[in-house]
């Protein structure tokens, strides 16, 4: 059997290092290869520690999404909530995602106990992780500078900052795609089958942490392999055909062995219409995304508001554009020019199919969030940023290869372009948000004016042959194009309120669905560590330490992939009101009064929807119900199901409003006013015992 034979290690500094003898790999893994020059891994080594700083940094300011971290604590006090991925110990309702990513952070959080660092330890993981491995992909075939810039701009991406520094499942998804990426990119290289079949794997166990989103890198990974591997036609498709079957086995296998079980049995699966997970993959989840009618949130468009309109220009508007759109131009050109220059090569050429890999990913992304009419919030994106920081650096170093070599006349022209086109796009990005503070001042002047002594730089000196200065021009380039994302990341890394439900970086620009979705500057602060007795907000609960009962619920709009609440709710004798109730109550107060009364139930309250329900559970440490999931129109919870639940003593007490609100049952909230004893202190309270049930 043929194989594709990996390319040759390009020139470093114009000159090879003179042959060393082998060496551990402990200090190969230290001081990198040999072969590599020496500034080469230390540079890594100090993206890897500003990664680190970034995602990390001031950890116990970090909220999380309330609805994930409720789930996340609920796995720890139940194998059977953990493994379902329920929201509530009782495991009475699913989150609406599947739950791998809950695992991961579970077992963080089973092994060192339930607090921030413990959730987070995973997200810093494999963000830094992610920017390792792009490091070595993009190194690989495209050499050790392009490795470093790619690696760079992924650690600065604005988004991926922001979504490093949250409990949403994304950032282990992304993880899972780059390592389904390195193992197809081996399949081709060496036409064996086993790396193919684990980057099907590895895109199955991103499906199970986010299901269809997986899928969208699938049409470049098919394609790269049946182009480019170095085996017959009929042995690639063959191949390709025992690939898919590991895809399905490993995307599937949860999904069937959950829907096998009797709903009796198990949760019920957030987010769906009929309690199976099928459903949730083909619809909410799904195709809901995609065109907007999803069984949780609607019609067509409905939550798109938060990243802005859907179209072709949704990744460059107020909401987007400083979270992901910097080098999108630069990516884009350094995309067209790398496939030209590959045009000649050989079908079977590694740097063209891992070009093609790259640009695949980046537009396969761009296309799919830009055209989304369905739920649509900013964090997505992170998922599109290893296609861009790999065709930025890859692309970037063929680009200016070829503007260095005078046998490329024609493309003298092509690197200015794409650092011209970025740069400025970078200043209107900027202006953007001129006075904002002063860090975007600096980077808009930085970019400016190093923009402009780039372009001119390059340009002088490819005309006067000075090769020096064609290098400090590029150098330039890096830093002007990468000054305002870096300003951006910063303000992801130190202000609390870009991370909860809906996190993004940088300052506030505007956003849909009345400002949620804009900056981070558009969402409330963080609630105050259980045992405070300060009123949390909508953005999360501290994870400083466990439920403890003694501090104050959260209040506002949280839950999975919801927009962040502009205000905090009136005050009442009673407390806040709790988000998604309607106009029933919650507060410290009332859960100390239903812990007090829970008479051996196992949920302390049955309420309307998952932001209350998860806000409830990070407070008090007990199950609490969610009977309408997250938008409040799942149909988890049945009149006959209530008044089973009542009926065996394991549920007396459930919040309604006075007119049903959002996603209270009329004919549940009829019953409980009819049978139910409403505690006169607490607004929206009734108290259910067996008697009460005819």
């Amino acid at each position: 059997m043929t194989t594709l034979a990996p390319p040759p290690t390009p020139v470093q500094d114009g000159r090879h290092r003179a042959a060393t003898p082998p060496v551990s790999r402990a200090r190969r893994l230290f001081m990198g290869a040999p072969e590599d020059p020496r500034w080469a891994r230390p540079a890594l080594w100090a993206i890897l520690l500003l990664a680190t700083a970034l995602y990390a940094w001031n950890l116990s300011s970090i909220t999380g999404n309330t609805f994930y971290d409720a789930a996340v604590y609920s796995g720890t006090k139940s194998w059977k909530a953990f493994f379902f991925g329920a929201l509530d110990s009782g495991s009475f309702i699913t989150v609406d995602k599947p739950p791998f990513a809950l695992w991961v952070m579970g077992l963080s959080a089973r092994a060192f106990g339930y607090g921030t660092w413990q959730l987070m330890l995973p997200m810093v993981a494999v963000g830094v992780g992610s920017v390792g491995l792009l490091y070595r992909l993009v190194k690989r075939d495209f050499g050790v500078v392009a490795g470093t810039i790619a690696a760079l701009v992924l650690t600065l991406t604005p988004i991926t900052v922001a979504i490093n520094r949250d409990t949403n499942p994304d950032p282990i998804l992304v993880f899972l795609m780059l390592l389904g990426a390195a193992a197809l990119l081996k399949a081709v290289r060496t036409g064996k089958l086993m790396p193919l079949v684990w980057s099907a794997v590895a895109i199955g166990f991103a499906f199970n942490t986010k299901m269809m989103q997986a899928y969208v890198v699938l049409p470049a990974f098919f394609l790269v392999y049946l182009w480019a591997t170095n085996l017959s036609l009929g042995r690639r498709v063959r191949n390709l055909a025992v690939g898919t079957v590991a895809l399905v086995v490993s995307s599937a296998w949860w999904m069937v062995v959950v829907d096998l079980i009797p709903a009796s049995s198990r949760p019920y699966i957030g987010g769906s219409t009929d309690n199976t997970v099928w459903d949730l993959v083909i619809g909410y989840n799904g195709f809901g995304r995609i065109f907007g009618a999803s069984s949780s949130v609607g019609s067509a468009g409905n939550g798109a508001s938060f990243g802005g309109s859907s179209g072709l220009y949704r990744m460059f508007n107020d909401i987007m554009g400083g979270q992901i759109s910097w080098l999108i131009p630069f990516a884009a050109i350094a995309l067209v020019g790398g496939l030209v220059l590959r045009g000649r090569a050989p079908r079977t050429d590694a740097r063209r199919a891992a070009l093609m890999l790259w640009g695949g990913w980046f537009v396969l992304h761009f296309l799919t969030f830009s055209l989304a009419e369905g739920t649509f919030h900013p964090y997505y994106v992170t998922a599109m940023a290893p296609g861009i920081a790999a065709l930025a650096g890859a692309g970037g170093v063929m680009l200016y290869k070829a503007f260095r070599d005078d046998s490329a006349a024609r493309w003298g022209w092509v690197l200015p372009v794409a650092v011209a086109a970025s740069t400025v796009w970078a200043v209107v990005l900027l202006q953007r948000v001129s006075g904002s503070g002063t860090v975007y001042t600096v980077a808009e002047v930085v970019a400016a004016l190093g923009g402009a002594l780039a372009v001119t730089g390059l340009l002088v000196g490819r005309f006067m042959k000075r090769q020096k200065l064609i290098g400090f021009a590029a150098l330039a380039a890096i830093v002007a194009l990468l000054a305002g994302p870096a300003a951006y990341s910063v303000s992801a890394a130190t202000t609390a309120s870009t991370n909860g439900t809906n996190p993004t970086a940088g300052p506030s620009t505007g956003g849909g669905m009345g400002g949620m979705g804009g900056g981070g500057g558009q969402r409330p602060s963080g609630s105050a560590p259980s045992g405070t007795g300060s009123s949390a907000s909508s953005g999360g609960q501290s994870m400083g330490q466990p439920p403890t009962g003694t501090g104050s619920t959260g209040t506002g709009s949280t839950g999975t992939e919801s927009g962040s609440s502009s205000g905090s709710s009136s005050e009442s004798q009673s407390g806040r009101t709790a988000g998604g109730m309607g106009g029933g109550q919650v507060s410290s107060a009332m859960i100390t009064y239903l812990k007090k009364h829970q008479d051996g139930a196992t949920w302390l309250v049955a309420v309307a929807t998952d932001q209350t329900a998860s806000s409830i559970i990070l407070e008090s440490g007990q199950p609490v119900i969610s009977m309408g999931g997250w938008s409040g129109s799942d149909n988890a919870m049945t009149l006959a199901k209530l008044k089973s639940l009542v009926k065996s003593g394991k549920l007396h007490y459930i919040v309604v409003s006075s007119d049903g609100g959002q996603g209270t049952n009329t004919e549940i909230a009829t019953w409980v006013k009819k049978h139910g004893t409403a505690v006169s202190a607490y607004s929206g309270l009734y108290r259910l015992d067996a008697s009460d049930v005819s």
